[in-house]
């Protein structure tokens, strides 16, 4: 008698050491570097774009609620990453809450999320290259495929190493931001914050919100941009050094930063040239270094930082896209093939396949944007899901060991479920058809699920186990 696909897996001796992370490769300290890393680009540009659907008001009180629904999120993701410490991330912790559909459904938003934000990101790098007059390149598609295959080849190479590099561009980065920060603070005036027109027609509209309450709603997604990612940091879990301890320190750390970096950004890139001047500009920073239009030695170096904040977001979304896949393969709601490590320990199908369909939408459609609103989408169903798995596990499983607690406890996680959600309608004011797009994409992926791969998924995966181990365990008790 033949096994079925999952007994076969199951049976195999070897199939989880032919799907094995490099243990032990990070410590807190590059994972801080890591979550920055994620985020970092946003700081950057695209967050302004914000300024044209709220005004500063409203972008303001949007980047507040977003940043409390980001700091809310980390808060419960520190605790579920210390109790169960895997790749699948997001995944695992929906997996044990909510079931094998909820695992499914949330490690699908993550990767929609980790696949559409480096096609993206890579057209913001193709784009700088282009505006910097470098290697005089007029087409960008050349750009994004030694992208690709640079930084591929690199995580192919090893995790470790790769960490590396991802902290040292995201070391300039930030360093790069802080002086963006001194060198514009001279030119800050509170008048420029808001500077928009306001459109007398919208509810509840003056000066700091010229497009009135609705403005605020609509900001939600641009005041996302600095904190977009994240929630990333528990995906390198299984090549972590002390996870339970190190995971929850990275997080909150890598949270802190860039609530320091949003602040200082924001502040001084609207108060140094005006809102109305940056709302639509494709560098933001650059614009409010030269309100005569003229380059200075200093708006060069933010320039070029810009690449590098991009390089840096690109960089470790590949990474980050690769885990997510890895895990959801090597349980088998992906092909499972997706899943085999390199003799490196680098999972190089999860590697070079989002990578190939990424320059292919990048090189096909050349729109950065639509494809940074899709990401957002799943980014935020994402959310929601995980936050309510936190509040499922605390209230079924109020005995189960927990490394790290929550400060707040269900309360947190509820209020970043509750702004998850609104924000996840937000979408819709700003891009309908992005939207559209991911739920087909989500539709799709959980038609290949309801039909096939949830009848072959592999019992041994790590996250399987544990929520196993959590069936068995109440049945055990009501017996």
């Amino acid at each position: 008698m033949s096994l079925k696909a999952t007994d076969a897996a199951d049976a195999a001796d070897d199939y989880l050491e032919r799907r094995t992370l490099r243990r032990g490769s990070a410590g807190w300290v590059l994972l801080t570097g890591l979550g920055v890393a994620y985020v970092v680009s946003g700081d950057f540009s695209g967050w302004n774009l914000g300024l044209a659907k709220g005004g500063f008001g409203g972008l303001a009180i949007a980047t507040v609620l977003m940043g409390t629904m980001y700091a809310c999120l980390v808060f419960a993701l520190a605790e579920l990453s210390a109790i169960l410490p895997t790749a699948g991330g997001g995944y695992g912790f929906a997996r044990r809450a909510l079931g094998p559909w909820g695992g499914f459904l949330t490690g699908t938003a993550i990767l929609i999320e980790y696949v559409l934000a480096p096609a993206a990101i890579v057209i913001f790098i193709g784009d700088y290259v282009e505006s910097l007059g470098l290697f005089g390149l007029t087409s960008s598609w050349p750009v994004y495929l030694v992208c690709f295959a640079i930084f591929i080849g690199i995580h192919l190479w090893g995790v470790g190493e790769a960490l590396i590099v991802t902290f040292v561009v995201t070391g300039f980065a930030v360093f790069a931001l802080i002086v963006f920060a001194l060198g514009a603070l001279p030119d800050f005036s509170v008048s420029s914050l808001h500077d928009i027109p306001v459109d007398a027609s919208a509810l509840g509209a003056n000066s700091w919100l010229p497009m009135g309450l609705l403005g605020i709603w609509a900001a939600f997604p641009f005041g996302m941009w600095f904190f977009l990612g994240v929630e990333g940091v528990p995906l390198a879990a299984e090549e972590t050094k002390d996870p339970a301890r190190t995971l929850p320190k990275a997080i909150r750390w890598s949270m802190g930063v860039l609530v320091v970096l949003a602040v200082i950004t924001f502040l001084t890139a609207a108060g140094a040239r005006g809102s109305a001047a940056i709302q639509d500009a494709g560098n933001p920073l650059v614009e409010a270094l030269q309100p005569d239009g003229k380059a200075t030695a200093l708006s060069r170096f933010v320039n070029y930082a810009g690449l590098a904040g991009l390089v840096a977001s690109f960089f470790s979304l590949i990474y980050a896209g690769s885990r997510q896949l890895f895990a959801l393969s090597r349980a088998g709601y992906l092909p499972r093939v997706l899943s085999l490590t390199s003799s490196r320990k680098a999972p190089y199908l999860g590697l070079l396949v989002p990578g190939t369909i990424g320059f292919a939408l990048a090189a096909a459609t050349g729109d950065s944007l639509r494809m940074l609103n899709i990401a957002v989408f799943g980014a935020t169903i994402s959310y929601a899901l995980m936050s309510l798995s936190h509040i499922v596990l605390r209230r079924r499983e109020p005995e189960l060991e927990r490394p790290y607690r929550t400060p707040g406890g269900i309360l947190t996680s509820s209020v970043a479920l509750v702004l998850a959600c609104s924000a996840l309608v937000a979408t819709f004011l700003v891009d309908v058809t992005a939207a559209i797009i991911a739920l087909v994409v989500y539709a799709v992926a959980a038609a290949y699920f309801g039909f096939y791969s949830r009848k072959h998924l592999v019992a041994k995966a790590p996250e399987e186990e544990f929520a196993a181990l959590a069936a068995a365990e109440a049945e055990l008790a009501r017996d």
